[in-house]
């Protein structure tokens, strides 16, 4: 009775050890051969331990159990105070490397470890306690090499820290080849990315400067802080920029992409000046932009996951609170380049969701989560740039006009009488000593007095800058186009000019004055009369040969069939 009861005891432990080895989970090892890439998603075990489990020795003097679990993509842990441990097998044949990645920037902590033939341990450390310059294979991310062919496969152990934010970066094995063709894609895509974002930095800073404008010096300090940004959080700064200083490293891959999000609302705020609208909407702007402050150098000072999510919230109703600033300065005021800043702020505001949503832990770590502000800001960059260099040369118009007075004309914009006789008497000395032809033409406005008497005073001063700008594209870079009395203006054809070619641009003048404008009444239309002469004549100097061609051109009856006279 005995003996039964001894072997059906035997047998149930048996059955037990059975069940229990099939439980836990394995992954076959993995031949690594021709190259390419092979993702471990589904192909590697995890396992969370606490902090003071350091080796794999710990492990496995803890023993066998249930804990290892299959990770799968997209799976997303929680290491405060805890590290994650990735184990997989894996054997290299063939004479090329590979090399195991985390996909992810700022890892506070990365080893990998594996035995090597005479069963010593091979550890490879990487990410934020160590400078790039010191890792097994220094670039943005971790990466370490795996073992030689061995002719078996070897096991790989993988332990990573990461506090604050959730980590759920892609672990893959990539050969030699595909990692240098990674990594020369992303050199050039980030090359091109932070070149164009320093050269427009560059030029904000020297537009600024030239002209005084708050709005470029804004959209500067915005544009560098939003790029350190991305450099610190895209692991370039760590790979390039402050190599050394680890203490630094850890500060700024929070720090800086905070600061930019301060930096982008006020600028925003800069640009929009909602105080010319609501006090009130203004004020909230300000009080966001300290709250944002706070948070973020709170965050700097006192790191925890609680501050971090504060802060991240604060950020995502800056985001909002950009949207209702530009929306309500569009309905509200004048301003035509506010739909074009608006146009720019589009891609931002929307990548900068997903970066957000990820610190969260709304959304697991993707391509959109860690490149999508950068592709945001490479699409806003430049349009941007183009909203402010417009504004800019509007405000700037009225303070050039102004300044341009003694030498211009104050209706019009064209050059004055005095300066056209100037740059006549000019003309005339070069053809005189080189023996070549210039031409003056001078255009009256035939129809004139018609459209005084039937449209009023303020139609004829449209007019009159109407026609100033039909004088304006049909001059040539040399030629200089000028108003010389109430009715009258000329054209200066500077260089070696024949009749032709002076015929040519009376003809242009007279049509497109017969072009209906936006400026005047659909069915008005003005009546361009063209006195062509060249030059030098038999008249002695500028002035003189301006008279002679103005007395002419006053004979002509304003309803002559014949619009172009040559003299």
């Amino acid at each position: 009775m005995l003996v039964v009861l001894r072997w059906v005891l035997l047998v149930g432990l048996g059955l037990l050890a059975g069940f229990t080895a099939l439980a836990q989970p394995a992954a076959a090892p993995l031949v690594l051969e021709n190259g390419g890439s092979v993702p471990l998603e589904g192909r590697a075990l995890y396992r969370v331990a606490p902090a003071g489990v350091q080796t794999p020795d710990d492990l496995e003097r803890q023993g066998s159990d249930n804990s290892w679990k299959v990770r799968e993509a997209g799976q997303q842990h929680r290491l405060d105070g805890e590290a994650l441990w990735i184990r997989f097998d894996a054997e290299v044949r063939g004479p090329e490397a590979w090399f195991f990645t985390v996909a992810s920037s700022g890892i506070d902590r990365v080893q990998m470890f594996h035995r090597d033939g005479g069963g010593r341990w091979v550890v490879q450390e990487a990410g934020d306690s160590r400078a790039v310059s010191q890792w097994p294979v220094p670039g943005r991310v971790p990466t370490f090499e795996l073992a030689r062919p061995t002719g078996q496969p070897v096991t790989y152990w993988v332990r990573i820290e990461h506090a604050r934010v959730d980590f759920g970066a892609e672990l893959t094995l990539r050969s030699q080849g595909s990692l240098l063709a990674v990594r020369e894609r992303e050199q050039f895509l980030m090359g091109g990315y932070f070149g164009v974002a320093a050269l427009l930095a560059l030029v904000a800073l020297a537009n600024a400067a030239t002209y005084r404008d708050r709005n470029f010096a804004a959209y500067a300090i915005y544009l560098i802080t939003f790029t350190l940004g991305q450099a610190a959080y895209l692991g370039v700064g760590a790979q390039h920029l402050w190599n050394d200083d680890l203490q630094w490293n850890a500060l700024s891959t929070f720090l800086l992409p905070g600061l930019s999000a301060v930096a982008a609302l006020w600028f925003v705020q800069v640009v929009t000046e909602p105080a010319r609208f609501s006090r009130l909407l203004n004020q909230i702007v300000w009080g966001l932009i300290v709250a944002l402050l706070a948070a973020v150098l709170l965050d700097t000072l006192l790191p925890s996951r609680e501050i971090m999510h504060a802060r991240l919230a604060l950020t995502a109703a800056a985001l909002a609170l950009v949207c209702v600033v530009i929306g309500f300065v569009w309905r509200k005021g004048d301003d035509a380049e506010i739909r074009i800043i608006a146009l720019g702020f589009v891609p931002v505001l929307v990548m900068a969701l997903f970066p957000i949503a990820r610190g969260l832990g709304l959304l697991p770590n993707s391509e959109f989560t860690r490149y999508g502000l950068a592709i945001g800001a490479a699409l806003e960059m430049p349009v941007l740039f183009y909203a402010l260099s417009r504004r800019g040369s509007r405000r700037r118009e009225a303070q050039l006009r102004a300044s341009a007075l003694p030498r211009t004309d104050a209706l019009t914009g064209l050059a004055d009488r005095r300066n056209l006789l100037q740059r006549m008497e000019a003309s005339l000395k070069r053809a005189r000593s080189q023996r070549h032809t210039c031409a003056l033409l001078v255009v009256r406005l035939g129809n004139y007095d018609a459209i005084a008497a039937d449209y009023g005073r303020e139609m004829l001063d449209r007019a009159l800058v109407v026609t100033a700008s039909h004088m304006r594209r049909c001059a040539a870079d040399i030629d200089l186009a000028a108003r010389v009395s109430e009715r009258d203006f000329a054209l200066l054809l500077e260089g070696p000019t024949s009749s032709d070619l002076a015929n040519a641009r009376a003809q242009q003048v007279v049509a497109s004055g017969l072009r209906p404008s936006a400026a005047l009444p659909p069915d008005l239309t003005l009546r361009l009369l063209v006195t062509v002469a060249a030059l030098p004549g038999e008249q002695v100097d500028a002035a003189s040969t301006l008279q002679w061609m103005l007395a002419t051109s006053a004979a002509v009856r304003p309803d002559t069939r014949k619009q172009i006279r040559m003299l």
